[in-house]
């Protein structure tokens, strides 16, 4: 499995005129070797694959990256990348811009450059990334199985979410309860958001206590062998009132409408405009800031973007989420979201959970 996906990379490298391709991000260091350590490095040209580590990694990698040719380090990169650089002829090498700080750059750069190697390092960006969006069927499989704990959990919440409890303890909550059923470590920090704090897309839960008649958004994940889901609900501990109502409606029915209506072929932004067209019809184009979704896999957040200007073409394989959303300040918000899949050209929804409000 990891040396297709090196193949796929290898393939990528004459595009960029790279000799070499340098992985340090975490998600796509284990995507590419296996390994699940926290720090480390591969080295991939068409020639050799390394994966380096240092002394608390060893056994580690020689275990989960057994396809890789270990490499024992010490120090920085600078330390040690330059003579591997030397040793295999390499004259381009690409590094992941967004994962790189500048001052490892500046070091490694400056090394190569007192050692009076001519070296070009190129910086790329989603050069893995790209290879991730599609997953591939054990991949599914694992984010299927998340859904359906994510699934358990939310439909739990409607035990947990009642007016008298604050947000912190709701969370705490349904961590445990992703926790007892066999999640792994929190793909993200649960929200709880009720009131007006269901406005802040990003809510942290609060103190705040949970009243009555009043929108609580509940967005969590499920981690099972690395791979993420991504669900929201919006809850309603009794009755709801006009406001939530209407807003309710019209963000369950833009999202109805981009479930049934994205295909495979269209972009990020056609998606996106599917839910987006139907929340602005309703006089509320203003309240939804942010795009329709985002790709999951082992990060939470990843290839391709639903979103306005996204390019991203959706092609079957992907998974991503759906997840319009309507916030109203000092009222509060709605946000219905699903981790769906694209399948003989159109979404399946993992997600399962009641979309029923009222509690």
């Amino acid at each position: 499995m990891g040396i297709d996906r090196v193949q796929k990379l290898r393939q990528k490298l004459p595009q960029q005129e790279l000799d070499a391709f340098l992985v340090s991000q975490n998600e796509n260091r284990r995507y590419l070797s296996g390994f699940t350590g926290s720090t480390g490095w591969l080295l991939i040209s068409n020639q050799v694959i390394y994966i380096a580590v240092d002394f608390r990694y060893v056994e580690q990698a020689q275990k989960e990256a057994s396809d890789f040719q270990m490499l024992h380090v010490k120090g920085d990169v600078a330390n040690w990348l330059p003579g591997i650089i030397s040793d295999l002829g390499i004259k381009a090498i690409g590094f992941e811009s967004a994962d790189i700080s500048y001052a490892t750059y500046r070091q490694l750069f400056d090394t190569l450059s007192n050692n009076q190697q001519q070296v070009k390092l190129i910086p790329t960006s989603n050069f893995v990334e790209a290879i991730r969006a599609v997953k591939e069927t054990d991949e599914i499989e694992c984010i299927r199985q998340a859904a359906a704990l994510a699934d358990l959990v939310l439909d739990h919440a409607r035990s947990i979410i009642r007016p008298g409890v604050t947000e912190k303890q709701a969370a705490w909550e349904l961590e445990r309860c992703l926790r007892d059923n066999g999640s792994e470590a929190m793909p993200f920090d649960i929200i709880v958001a009720s009131g007006p704090r269901a406005a802040l897309p990003h809510a942290r839960p609060s103190e705040r206590v949970i009243g009555r008649n009043e929108p609580v958004v509940i967005d969590l994940g499920a981690r099972v062998n690395g791979y993420c889901c991504d669900l929201s609900r919006t809850l309603c501990a009794g009755d709801s009132e006009a406001t939530f109502s209407k807003v309710y409606d019209i963000t369950l029915g833009a999202q109805l409408t981009a479930l049934a209506a994205i295909k495979s072929g269209m972009n990020g932004e056609q998606a996106d405009q599917l839910s987006r067209t139907v929340i602005e019809q309703a006089d509320y184009g203003a309240a939804f800031g942010h795009g329709l979704g985002h790709g999951v896999g082992l990060a939470a957040h990843e290839l391709p973007r639903l979103a306005p200007h996204s390019t991203d073409t959706l092609v079957d394989g992907m998974v991503f989420t759906v997840e319009p959303g309507i916030y109203l300040s000092n009222w509060g918000g709605v946000r219905i979201e699903d981790t769906v899949l694209l399948e003989n050209g159109k979404v399946e929804t993992l997600a399962k959970a009641s979309k029923l409000a009222n509690i």
